[in-house]
């Protein structure tokens, strides 16, 4: 195959990158995944036939051009076979997470009209038996493991085996009939401010996006990434898109709690995820660092001080020279023992990191990509990358798009990236894609050196005080969570005098500073941890460094620390671990109440 050729030619469906990729980058681990603690690696031609006959399987049952079908499941190849096999049928593919609420799971799958189901285990079916009488367009659920009582995907597999002969020609048919701008996934937000929009994302929108983006990976088909993010977002779906069109080996993380293990197994080059996954990493050589004396205790404190103060350019030469000095004793096992040592690009995206988490991280060499994006836009419409980053930035826009601020400080993006409009609501589409073409992120930022966007804060975030100074809370919350104490921190204080803020600590933490301070921190339930006087000191001394950095209206002046860890399932975060604040807000109601009470002042 003409190597020269243009690629956006080749590659104009999702599908079609079976083909690219079997032509131009065979592997025999293009998919891995682990099973009795070994890696299980799928060919690219493997992948590639599996695909296709489960989309004569999919012929078989009926599937047509248009129809809606889910998948609710964790990482794994079958998802990338199912995800494949119904982009060349035409159909739809509803990718759901597999934690959300039996609410939601009415809602999507009902305004969806969803005709069939896939599932990975006994939890998601559960969820989705829990609903299944309400969705009356469900026809059929199928499962990857075995279920008693559910019918396996081996089915729908054995059927394309059977009628792959006298189906070849209809799907060859279907494929060659499929367009660009025809929708592949409808693709549900996670609402964090309201019910959920299903955006409707073209072939166009993933292949333009994906092939436009590939640049800032800074890897090819040498290299190995370890996936973590849920294939069902639309981050890391781009990026398996990405990853397959390079011709990347393809690794699936085993769960969160066994990253680090799973990165050092295979020497990852690469990995993508959200920044409380990058600073749950750090946590882990932080405490390591904890148990150090004498020297190697001096040496790791001052890697940490001289981390968090990193530039590219910029420093004194003794500073530059310090550091260097530092790689042996402490950089290097941070490298080798938490990322495997082969790491060549860390993507982060999702949320904004930590500038000290990241400056520290580079330092050691880790180099920390931030990106920027929205489900409506495919996602990415900007990312740093090794050759392109400056702290602060999320980096360059993508080549192929068009972003404008508006005058009230909105990001604006325009280009073939950008979302068909949402499923069933013409409304909230036109509210949301100006006559220009230009969609409404919802967020504040600015350029910079002409390319190099910056986010400062979500528009519907951002709240006013009774004396009419906006306060953007996004940034200042970052900044307390660099405090190891403080997990995380929702700032309230809306029409009040002044910024408040409800904190879910770090229980692990702080247990570990009330044990030094002489309290039985060990057998500490959450609430008694919580309601400590000797932990709110402690938070308090946290958030008056963060007070220190910021202007006088924006100041945390009262807090209240509550005895929950905040989870996406517990429902005070989205799946991509941004805050629900409206649900926040309802869910701590009366502890708002008491800290702008002047009967009752909470700190």
């Amino acid at each position: 195959m003409d190597n020269n050729k243009n690629p956006q030619r080749e590659v104009r469906r999702i599908f079609d990158l079976l083909d690219y990729a079997c032509a131009r980058y065979p592997r025999t681990d293009c998919l891995s995944y682990k099973s009795d603690d070994k890696w299980i690696a799928v060919s690219t031609e493997e992948y590639r036939q599996t695909a296709t006959l489960l989309a004569y399987g999919l012929l078989a049952l009926g599937v047509k051009r248009g129809d809606k079908i889910a998948t609710v499941s964790n990482n794994r190849p079958e998802w990338n076979y199912v995800d494949m096999a119904i982009a060349m049928t035409g159909a739809v593919h509803v990718p759901v997470y597999p934690t959300i609420s039996s609410n939601d799971y009415d809602f999507i799958l009902n305004h969806s009209e969803v005709k069939m189901v896939f599932i990975s285990d006994s939890i998601a079916c559960r969820r989705v038996s829990a609903v299944k009488d309400n969705i009356k367009s469900l026809q059929r659920i199928f499962s990857f493991n075995d279920i008693e009582g559910v019918e396996n995907w081996r089915t729908v597999l054995a059927l394309g085996k059977q009628n792959a002969d006298h189906l070849h020609d209809t799907l060859e048919e279907v494929k060659a009939s499929l367009e660009p701008d025809d929708v592949c996934s409808i693709i549900y937000t996670s609402g964090t401010t309201g019910i959920s929009k299903g955006a409707m994302l073209t072939h166009r929108n993933f292949v333009s996006n994906a092939i436009a983006s590939c640049e800032v990976l800074g890897l090819d088909h040498n290299d190995k990434i370890l996936s973590v993010l849920p294939l069902c977002h639309v981050y890391e779906r781009c990026f398996i898109y990405q990853y397959q069109y390079l011709g990347i080996g393809i690794y699936y993380a085993q769960s969160l709690g066994t990253i680090v293990r799973d990165l050092c197994d295979i020497k990852a080059n690469g990995v993508n995820t959200v920044p409380r996954v990058a600073e749950k990493i750090v946590e882990g050589f932080m405490k390591e660092g904890a148990k150090l004396t004498g020297e190697a205790k001096a040496q790791f404190d001052r890697a940490v001080e001289l981390g968090r103060e990193w530039d590219h350019e910029g420093k004194s030469a003794e500073y530059y020279r310090e550091v260097a000095s530092l790689d042996e004793p402490v950089y290097r096992h941070w490298r080798e023992d938490f990322f495997g040592g082969h790491l060549k690009f860390f993507g982060c995206g999702g949320a904004a990191i930590s500038p000290n988490l990241s400056r520290m991280l580079w330092a050691a060499g880790i180099k920390v990509c931030e990106g920027y994006g929205l489900t409506e836009t495919s996602p990415v419409v900007a990312h740093a990358s090794v050759k392109h980053h400056r702290f602060g930035s999320v980096g360059p826009v993508v080549s192929n798009e068009t972003v404008r601020i508006a005058e009230d400080g909105e990001i604006l993006v325009k280009g073939p990236n950008v979302m068909k409009g949402y499923f069933k609501n013409p409304e909230a589409t036109a509210e949301a894609i100006d006559a220009d073409g230009f969609f409404h992120t919802g967020d504040v930022g600015y350029l910079s050196e002409g390319n190099y966007l910056h986010i400062t804060d979500r528009k519907k975030e951002i709240f006013k005080t009774s004396s009419g100074k906006y306060i953007a809370p996004a940034m200042i919350e970052g900044k307390a969570k660099e405090s190891p104490l403080i997990s995380q921190i929702c700032m309230v204080g809306e029409n009040q005098k002044f910024a408040s803020a409800i904190i879910s600590p770090d229980f692990d933490a702080v247990r570990i500073c009330l044990q030094n301070e002489g309290f039985d921190a060990l057998n500490m339930t959450n609430a008694e941890v919580a309601s400590c006087d000797a932990t709110v000191r402690l938070i308090d001394g946290e958030l008056q460094m963060v007070n220190k950095t910021i202007g006088k209206v924006e100041q945390i002046a009262k807090f209240h620390v509550v005895p929950d860890v905040w989870t996406s399932e517990t429902g005070e975060l989205t799946q991509t671990q941004k805050l629900k604040r409206k649900a926040i807000l309802a869910k701590y109601a009366g502890v708002i109440d008491a800290i702008y009470s002047q009967d009752k002042v909470a700190k």
